[in-house]
């Protein structure tokens, strides 16, 4: 995959393609030596922090929660229509991924295995995690309650907790079919509502875990690329999307895969559901939309060809989108 430096930083399926730890240590956000040590950094107010690149999206309660470049966190209480900062974030470094459990507890992943906990709603964060000795970084957490979560990220790297991500532990995964060693890349995380959780990966291998990211088992999908978002619709029902516009379905809880052509060749990059409704943005403003559970796909694009992160459902029935710019509330019905 040839590597576009700006739209490269806007997903985090991309930055491992165009910078391992070495590419990205110049990055703004490095954390900075301190007496022969690399101490984090924290990440600053800035007056334009709601344009800032946002990656990941989740509720808390009825607020939303967003994180992306620079360590910046943004937190709204009218449903996205407007964000402010964060005050209080230890890391300026890039922030891929958010996860909440409630109105009050929420984790956040990025660069340098950072894993960062809130218990105010996203207001203010702390360090759980965090490997300065290398920027192997994570993409993508998911928490099935308040103590039991799993992170992903870089060749395979996957991180378990039991106790509210007070210790992480390394799950080693084994090789997927035909491998000698467990090197994918692990872009995104859902879960089915019963306890299964997914992870979308590379060579179009979806990996599967019933016992809160202990073990894995791949389900190959018949697509040989990268996938980069996900989504249950049922415990049965599952899409995964990611580069050239591939979307798969399956109806048999991964077992078998369909290929559904969502009528774009532009990269899905996540997806949200309101209702029957079913959301994939993705890259040069993609918004496709699916009302028979992910069978079909309506395409639509935004006129400024802004690509998308990530999205969610609004209460007023318009979308939560997440982009290079900031978040942004999407009118599609």
């Amino acid at each position: 995959m040839a590597c576009t430096p700006v739209l490269r930083r806007a997903l985090a399926a991309a930055l491992l393609a165009c910078a391992g730890s070495a590419g990205w240590a110049a990055q703004a956000g490095t954390p900075a030596a301190s007496g022969g040590a690399l101490a984090a950094v924290p990440a600053v107010q800035a007056s334009n922090a709601d344009k800032t690149m946002v990656l990941g999206l989740a509720r808390a309660g009825q607020a939303v929660v967003g994180v992306g470049d620079h360590g910046i966190v943004l937190r709204s209480e009218d449903d996205g229509a407007s964000f402010r900062q964060a005050q209080a974030v230890p890391v300026s470094s890039m922030l891929t991924a958010v996860s909440f459990v409630d109105e009050r507890h929420g984790w956040a992943v990025g660069h340098w295995g950072a894993i960062l906990a809130s218990d105010d709603g996203g207001g203010s964060w702390r360090v759980q995690r965090l490997d300065t000795a290398e920027d192997r970084p994570l993409f993508a957490v998911h928490f099935l309650d308040a103590q039991r979560g799993v992170a992903v990220g870089l060749w395979s790297l996957v991180l378990t907790t039991g106790d509210g991500g007070k210790t992480w532990q390394t799950r080693e995964l084994a090789p997927p079919p035909g491998a000698k060693r467990a090197d994918l890349n692990l872009l995104a995380l859902f879960a089915d509502g019963k306890g299964v959780v997914y992870a979308a990966a590379e060579r179009g291998y979806v990996l599967r875990s019933e016992d809160a990211g202990a073990t894995w088992s791949y389900l190959a999908t018949g697509y040989k690329g990268s996938f980069w978002g996900g989504i249950a619709l049922s415990p049965d029902v599952l899409l995964v999307g990611g580069q050239r516009g591939n979307v798969y379905r399956s109806s048999d809880r991964g077992r078998s895969w369909t290929r559904v052509d969502i009528g774009s060749q532009s990269s899905v990059t996540g997806f949200a559901r309101q209702g029957e409704a079913v959301l994939a943005v993705g890259l040069d403003g993609l918004q496709a939309v699916s009302r028979d559970g992910g069978a079909s796909f309506t395409p639509a694009q935004r006129s400024d060809r802004l690509s998308l992160t990530a999205a969610l459902a609004a209460r007023d029935g318009s979308w939560i989108a997440a982009s290079r710019a900031g978040v942004l509330r999407e009118p599609l019905k």
